[in-house]
């Protein structure tokens, strides 16, 4: 394969979706490429670069989607989901990696264009200003990919070159497993160079709701804290806190996932439906509400904002360990009504007892089928500030821990956290971040990342086929057998075949 090849697919891919209507992050491309020869006689201007790099987002699409969700939340300590799935019964291995192999392929998909993105940036004709803000752009979104492959597989292969001939291709074709430590490490270096230098502004005021700065500091802290790195992850977000302040200044209603774009919003995939118009979708919603009856009648219960035309499917419910310890239904959380629905307008939903089904914040009013053109909420500015309490307590302040923790409990009028002990206090920022955060994709990650996924899973999900299913490999998804045969065994799964699977 050749570098002409590589670029042409890598812009005829932008190209083709800009012709059926791509506004996965309402970009509005107005160059239309007619030929390429190699990537050096298309890397002429900013405007150019910019095409390229909108072609980094096109992964996202494929990646959140309804089983995303279950991946990432329904398998968790708390949301769980009874329905056909495999991935939400741990039917998975490496020769039936279900999902894994989508998030396998979209994630270095992703890596494939941004290294192609910021090789061009790096030798384009640029102004210095013009080229830190695309190189930026490139290397977060880099960064963000990597995170997503080393949380979802562990170790993972890594390389950041421009895949430009045969003998490039061979080579990271037979790349095996690298330290995740050593992957965020780099990561986090090179985003350590560039993201001081770039406009420090919201998210939401980036042109075309693109990464920015915003976006560069919560990959620095993330990365940082799977390495066990809190000095960075603290410094990182103490520079999002100069760019965002007082978290009381963003009401607690934009958290739903119709409300797009927002000013708390760090990092949001962008979808749209609109029935006369362009579509990019996804069907997270239509496994996070009440299952659909006639007209506008959701579980014996009618919801007018939903419409009547939507296609819903097993829904996700929280545990009922979610239930009776992390939110109450007398606990007075301000976030009760937005994440679970016991009721609408007063009324019980037919078959909610022990456990309601997910709230507003999830449903996506008068959806059309399966349809759910709701933005996918990844990063927002209070994960942030739970980070920070976690920082600060692995430094061994818990003073400025429980300070960062009140700011969500405050705004969620629950009321301040009282320290009782060290162990109370990293459960409480735990159990916190579920009841904040709940169905934003992170979840597993979180219990991966502290050590307790199996336990707590084994101990609170209600989904009896995944109980039976679990094993402590499944932390982490199987690389797919077809990628380990590509390689010729370079790859493994070893901690898969430790269990016999």
């Amino acid at each position: 394969m050749k570098k002409n090849k590589i670029v042409s697919f890598l812009i005829i891919d932008v190209f083709l979706t800009v012709l059926s209507g791509w506004v996965l992050m309402s970009c509005s491309l107005e160059e239309t490429p007619t030929s390429f020869t190699d990537s050096n006689h298309y890397y002429q201007n900013a405007a150019q670069c910019q095409t390229v790099l909108n072609a980094c987002y096109i992964p996202l699409k494929s990646i959140y989607s309804y089983t995303y969700m279950l991946v990432t939340e329904g398998t968790s300590d708390v949301l769980y989901n009874n329905g056909a799935t495999l991935d939400c019964q741990l039917d998975i291995s490496p020769s039936q990696p279900r999902f894994g192999t989508t998030m396998w392929t979209q994630g270095y998909k992703g890596v494939m264009y941004c290294n192609a993105a910021i090789a061009g940036i790096r030798r384009a004709n640029l102004s210095d200003e013009e080229r830190t803000q695309l190189l930026g752009e490139g290397l977060i979104m880099r960064a963000y990919y990597y995170w997503f492959l080393t949380c979802t597989f562990g170790d993972v292969p890594f390389y950041t070159q421009d895949v430009a001939n045969d003998e490039e291709l061979l080579r990271v074709a037979k790349l095996g497993r690298m330290p995740a430590r050593e992957t965020r490490d780099s990561l986090i270096h090179e985003l350590q160079r560039v993201v001081p230098k770039m406009h420090q502004v919201r998210s939401c005021e980036e042109a075309n709701n693109h990464v920015g700065a915003a976006m560069g500091w919560m990959m620095i802290a993330k990365l940082a804290q799977w390495n066990e790195e809190w000095e960075i992850s603290r410094d990182a977000i103490s520079h999002l806190e100069d760019i965002y302040g007082d978290l009381s200044q963003y009401p607690l209603s934009d958290v739903k996932f119709r409300n797009k774009n927002t000013k708390e919003s760090i990092f949001e995939i962008q979808f749209l439906y609109d029935n006369t118009g362009l579509k990019v979708f996804t069907s997270v919603a239509a496994i996070c509400t009440p299952p659909h009856g006639t007209g506008y009648y959701y579980d014996g219960v009618e919801i007018p904002e939903l419409g009547q035309n939507a296609t819903t499917w097993t829904s996700m419910r929280p545990t009922l360990y979610y239930v009776q310890n992390l939110m109450a239904p007398n606990s007075g959380d301000a976030r009760l009504d937005l994440n679970m629905a016991w009721s609408y307008n007063g009324k019980n939903f037919a078959s909610v007892s022990v456990v309601p089904w997910l709230g507003p914040k999830f449903w996506c009013p008068n959806m059309q089928n399966n349809n759910d053109g709701n933005n996918q909420k990844v990063f927002r500015y209070a994960d942030a500030l739970l980070m920070q309490a976690e920082n600060y307590f692995r430094l061994g302040d818990n003073t400025t821990a429980i300070r960062y923790l009140n700011m969500t409990r405050t705004r969620a009028k629950i009321g301040d956290y009282h320290y009782r002990n060290d162990e109370s206090l990293l459960e409480e920022i735990q159990d916190e971040r579920g009841r904040e955060l709940l169905g934003e994709f992170q979840r597993k990650y979180d219990l991966v990342r502290w050590g307790i996924y199996y336990e707590r899973v084994s101990d609170y999900n209600n989904n009896p086929s995944l109980i039976r299913n679990l094993r402590r490999c499944h932390q982490y998804y199987p690389i797919p057998d077809t990628e380990v045969a590509k390689s010729e065994g370079v790859l493994d799964n070893k901690a898969y075949a430790a269990e016999g699977l």
